[in-house]
């Protein structure tokens, strides 16, 4: 059996060679995404895994179809850019990995938070420039007297809850499906009781037609004016014009971003700082906001785990069994 991963990090490396050694299975390995111009690299291979940032596109499926392949499996939660259909329709199974280390999203959203809370991006700022005083702009509050509303109660919505419990803040948290292992840690309401009350309004959601620019303009105007938004999730959550309307207009606080609506065009890359999306750096020069490149995710348990449930998947469906994670 041969697996073959696209778009792999540097630090997945070695697990991928470790994995193959252990289930004695031959792994190939590109840094190069899956895409019409890399595909053919998966000619003669069993399986293939894919970091899944890159949208694939139709012909894709086709031509791994036409290699005898039967699945593909993405290293992520989200298979947004992923053509679920034409997978389907080209009998490809595609495999998700649902919970890879929710703590470590959960965690970055609350360091982004917490550090918005205390202003630190603000003084930060100021002392670049010599200001090493406070004011009345500047001061903060205790996180157990903020109330943190969650959009999204998956896996991460889930461990975030736990750890804003754990710091004493209220939690709200708005949900289609009910999890009565949450009630511990927060109360259920609806979104525009989030959007109205809570202090700091964490976004847990997948992007699908219902969620794109979930958070508009109007979502906004309904938010309180300390309010922080935390966005560890899909950049198309948010409507970014919109957001950087009510940061300007001082509508909202805050912003904690880990993802942008654009980021495919320029995350994971280097390149010079004013090729940048001219709105990635309006909401870069804000002292109260933070953007960091889809990195949530990024610790050592979370790729690890990421790399081996992914090619656990792609080596059950070769096999002729079924994977719990798959999703079409």
């Amino acid at each position: 059996m041969k697996i073959f991963c696209f778009g792999t990090l540097a630090v997945e490396e070695p697990y991928a060679r470790a994995w193959g050694k252990e289930q004695g299975i031959e792994v190939g390995i590109t840094s190069q995404p899956l895409s019409t111009a890399t595909v053919e690299l998966a000619k003669g291979y069993d399986g293939v895994s894919t970091k899944g940032i890159v949208p694939v596109t139709a012909d894709v499926y086709a031509t791994l179809e036409s290699f005898g392949i039967k699945q593909l499996a993405v290293r992520q939660v989200g298979v947004d850019n992923q053509d679920v259909a034409a997978a389907t329709q080209h009998g490809i199974t595609l495999t998700n990995v649902a919970s890879y280390s929710p703590r470590a999203i959960a965690e970055m959203g609350v360091t982004q938070a917490m550090s918005l809370l205390r202003h630190i991006g603000v003084y930060q700022d100021r002392m670049h420039n010599g200001d090493f005083t406070w004011d009345a702009e500047t001061i903060s509050t205790e996180i157990f007297n903020c109330t943190v509303g969650l959009i999204g109660a998956g896996h991460i919505g889930s461990a975030t809850a736990q750890i804003y419990s754990a710091l004493g803040a209220k939690v709200l948290t708005y949900d289609p499906s009910y999890d009565a292992a949450l009630e511990p840690y927060t109360t259920y309401t609806d979104k525009e009781t989030i959007l109205k009350e809570a202090d700091i309004i964490s976004l847990h959601t997948p992007l699908l037609p219902a969620t794109k620019n979930m958070i508009d303009a109007a979502a906004f105007k309904k938010m309180k004016p300390n309010a922080i938004l935390i966005n560890m999730s899909r950049g198309e959550l948010v409507d970014t014009a919109a957001l950087i309307n009510a940061l300007k207009t001082k509508e909202i606080a805050g912003a904690g971003l880990d993802t942008l609506a654009n980021e495919v065009a320029f995350f994971t890359q280097k390149k010079p700082y004013a090729d940048t999306p001219q709105d990635f750096q309006k909401l870069n020069a804000m002292p109260n906001v933070i953007v960091t490149p889809h990195v949530a995710f990024f610790t050592k348990l979370a790729v690890k785990n990421g790399l081996e449930i992914a090619l656990n998947d792609a080596q059950a469906i070769i096999s002729g069994k079924r994977s719990r994670h798959a999703v079409n």
